[in-house]
């Protein structure tokens, strides 16, 4: 069974974490096993990493760039790829973000996970706000792209 891992950002609103559950739930309707990791919780370790088939990245809109945990990771994994990127490309990967008005987050998320990571899985979904049902409908499809993706 395939492992995806949802890697997001989440505190005061609740909003993204909302987001990355309903793509977990998806990956695991359509047969994959799903870690689920806030960064505002702890530190996913790189070698962690190394071992999905599959991921999504989340974070909320803070000054339209990612929240610092998930940038943290993103600084993990490009030193650990330095040394040996083995197990740290060539993955599908999905991204979604939340945001209060704004939304200019989703060019810098799109950018820092275009070099490099693997190959893009479905559309990048947004929410503004409290994601509503077509958002979250929208989320448990990339899961279960994810999903059939890592299972490919």
């Amino acid at each position: 069974m395939a492992l995806v891992l949802v890697l997001y950002h989440s505190q005061q609103y609740g909003n993204t974490a909302a987001m990355a559950e309903a793509i977990g739930e998806g990956a695991r309707e359509a047969g994959a096993e799903t870690l689920l990791v806030n960064t505002n919780d702890k530190r996913l370790d790189i070698d962690t990493y190394r071992g999905v088939a599959a991921a999504a990245f989340g974070s909320p809109d803070y000054y339209s760039y990612i929240a610092g945990g998930l940038k943290v990771f993103l600084d993990d994994w490009y030193i650990a790829k330095q040394s040996d990127d083995t197990g740290l490309t060539g993955k599908p990967y999905g991204l979604f973000y939340s945001h209060g008005g704004g939304g200019k987050v989703r060019a810098s998320l799109e950018n820092l996970f275009s070099t490099g990571f693997g190959t893009k899985v479905g559309q990048t979904v947004e929410s503004k706000g409290t994601p509503d049902e077509t958002v979250l409908a929208s989320c448990l499809e990339l899961g279960r792209q994810l999903a059939e993706a890592a299972q490919a």
